[in-house]
């Protein structure tokens, strides 16, 4: 009899039988099924196995966690299901069949601007330090900035636009790259091919309006002349040529012999890449995102912008639930690039912020049941911090009420944004901190706004809950199946474990765990931790333990267990399962023993970025073993085998 059979049976029935599994693979902490028919799967029911510690889908994958002993339970599932295991990519291919065309568009639109998001934040933010610093009249009777009267502050507003210029105006540049990189075609033409759109020999695309068309530039081809317009700030017209480039890449690729493939196929693919973009694309692209602007832009600015305002407002978070919100990333920096600023980024953020507010409620409500909490209270700052994925899916659409109150106070708070014309620099940080990215004169008027989007939602939320919300649901309370499962357990662990202070997994800086982008994580769903920026390439074992289980093929994790019975898991970046091993070296293997200080496992940083995936690293304790106070010491720089990380007592 198979440790997990029970589980195994219930879950294969829960989830719709064998016939409703299309695929299955599973990483460190989860089981990723791609589902026939995802609405057969009982969510309610899945979620009270003892094993399982939450569910989630996302990308058209059902994902079950089951934690460190995934492998184990992957094992006996598919044996008892009979059903082979494939591998993750196979697992994420049969995924997409489960998203309609739109869906597919907006998810390959998401993973192109996934990367650049973090520079658009940043650039939002430096744009925003420097309107304080030269465009906001604080001194002399509120006649002069803080750049006319001192030398620092006007030599830092100057040295600030370079950053602010590297981001907009040569966005093209990154989109072209994350293009190439999203499709595995050579990264380095889609850089060529961006920096050929803001070339300084052209005309600068933010003066094309102001110029005269007889004074544009031009190159004569004597049959014909094509104007030498740049495209900087352009999302559209770059994301159309970079698709132009990698498929005249993998064209010339196909055809070409492998043995001249280097020579030719980079001058074939990127030369007519270059030329259709400023002849087609271009031109055609350029007027694509203008004519985006502009409708948007009427919109928000017509007589009818207050019921634009709440209908956005109203539907924002379900758009984020089937992926299309990825396209607003788009419309944004063409609204920026275009108008200087941006009137729909401020109700993104006002949504971000209602749908916490409505978490919030339910943590209120469901004090008492413990297991609700460790997903509402991680939810509920992950959603003041702009990541609503684990509020959407982990509580408000669960409950239904949640997820419709919360709608109602965005409404809100998106009607008193466009009402008192708020403005937004730049894409910011979502949620609360949204408000850095808002023009300072602004500012009171956000302000009201974001009042409006946690007053509402958290008052109907708690209303509407106090009357729908079942005594189960406020109250947890232990199955006599699991009752029964705890309790040797139970007696069996020691009466007090003895303290274990836990040195630093490697060199770098500590964070607290809701500081990790991945939603099993950052919710807690795991267990307590922490995670490591880390700046070196090694990591280390944190105390004398025996190597529980490894991930032999990916090598991007692993699991220790302690004399006392302590479970520890260490996860090497985010979503580094999909770069299957490559850049990483594994120095143990399970079962071996290792002490305090020794390498557990080895990675580049380098390929980690160039695959476009966070290093933060994961520590957590997944079994506490009688440990009831767990101290994790975030915000400070660690050194591995030095540092106390965490202590247990």
């Amino acid at each position: 009899m198979g440790k997990y059979q029970q589980d195994v049976q219930t879950l294969l029935e829960k989830i719709g039988g064998k016939a409703n599994i299309q695929a299955v693979s599973h990483c460190m902490t989860r089981m990723r099924f791609v589902l026939v028919d995802p609405k057969k799967a009982d969510e309610k029911e899945i979620e009270k196995i003892p094993s399982v510690k939450g569910t989630f889908t996302q990308a058209g994958q059902y994902q079950v966690i089951i934690g460190n002993d995934v492998a184990n339970f992957y094992q006996e599932f598919t044996k008892f299901a009979g059903i082979e295991g494939v591998s993750k990519d196979a697992v994420k291919s049969a995924a997409k069949t489960n998203q309609n065309p739109l869906q597919r568009i907006m998810g390959a639109l998401g993973e192109i601007f996934a990367p650049i998001i973090p520079a658009l934040i940043c650039g939002g933010l430096v744009l925003g330090f420097r309107n304080i610093i030269g465009e906001v009249d604080l001194l002399n009777g509120r006649t002069q900035s803080l750049a006319d009267v001192s030398r620092f502050w006007a030599g830092m507003y100057s040295f600030l636009w370079l950053i602010g210029e590297a981001i907009f105006h040569f966005l093209p540049v990154g989109i072209t790259w994350s293009i190439t990189k999203k499709m595995g075609t050579t990264q380095i033409l889609g850089i060529v091919l961006g920096l050929t759109l803001i070339s300084p020999q052209l005309l600068n695309g933010f003066s094309v309006a102001t110029t005269p068309a007889n004074e544009i530039p031009v190159w004569d081809f004597g049959f014909a002349q094509v104007q030498m317009i740049g495209y900087q700030g352009q999302v559209v017209a770059a994301i159309m040529a970079g698709f132009v480039l990698v498929y005249l890449e993998k064209f010339f690729k196909k055809i070409c012999p492998e043995v001249v493939s280097m020579v030719v196929v980079p001058f074939c693919a990127l030369v007519p890449a270059v030329l259709i973009a400023h002849t087609v694309v271009g031109p055609i692209g350029w007027k694509i995102g203008d004519f985006i602007a502009n409708i948007v832009n009427m919109g928000l600015a017509s007589n009818f912008k207050l019921i634009f305002a709440a209908l956005f407002g109203l539907f924002y978070a379900p758009i984020v639930m089937t992926g299309l919100h990825h396209m607003t990333n788009a419309i944004d920096s063409q609204l920026v690039n275009t108008y200087g600023g941006t009137n729909l980024w401020p109700m993104i953020a006002l949504s971000n912020i209602a749908q916490g507010s409505a978490v919030l409620a339910m943590s209120f409500l469901q004090k008492r049941n413990e297991r609700a909490q460790q997903v509402n209270i991680p939810a509920c700052i992950s959603c003041y911090l702009g990541v609503t994925e684990p509020a959407l899916f982990g509580v408000n659409l669960k409950y239904g009420f949640p997820l419709v109150c919360g709608m109602i106070g965005s409404a809100c708070g998106a009607v008193i944004s466009i009402g008192t014309g708020v403005t937004a620099i730049s894409i910011g940080v979502g949620g609360l901190p949204g408000i850095l990215s808002i023009f300072p004169e602004y500012w009171l008027n956000f302000l009201l706004a974001m009042a409006a989007a946690i007053i509402v939602p958290f008052v109907l939320t708690y209303i509407v809950g106090s009357r729908k919300l079942s005594k189960e649901d406020r109250v947890l309370e232990r199955s006599p199946a699991v009752a029964e499962t705890a309790a040797p357990a139970a007696v069996e662990a020691p009466a007090a474990s003895s303290p274990i202070a836990l040195k630093a997994i490697c060199d770098g800086r500590t964070l607290p765990l809701s500081e990790v982008p991945d939603d099993v994580f950052s919710k807690g769903i795991m267990g307590e931790g922490m995670a490591f920026e880390p700046s070196g390439d090694t990591i280390y074992a944190p105390a004398d333990a025996k190597v529980s289980v490894v991930m032999e093929d990916s090598r991007h994790a692993c699991g220790l267990a302690l004399a006392d019975g302590t479970e520890l898991l260490i996860h090497i970046g985010v979503d580094t399962v999909d770069m299957k091993g490559d850049g990483f070296t594994l120095f143990v293997h399970e079962g071996d023993m290792v002490k305090a200080g020794e390498k557990l496992i080895a990675f580049s940083p380098e390929k980690i970025a160039a695959a476009g995936h966070p290093k933060t690293t994961v520590f957590i304790v997944t079994e506490p073993a009688g440990h009831t106070h767990m101290t994790f010491h975030t915000g400070m720089d660690a050194k591995h085998g030095e540092t106390i990380a965490a202590e247990l007592a």
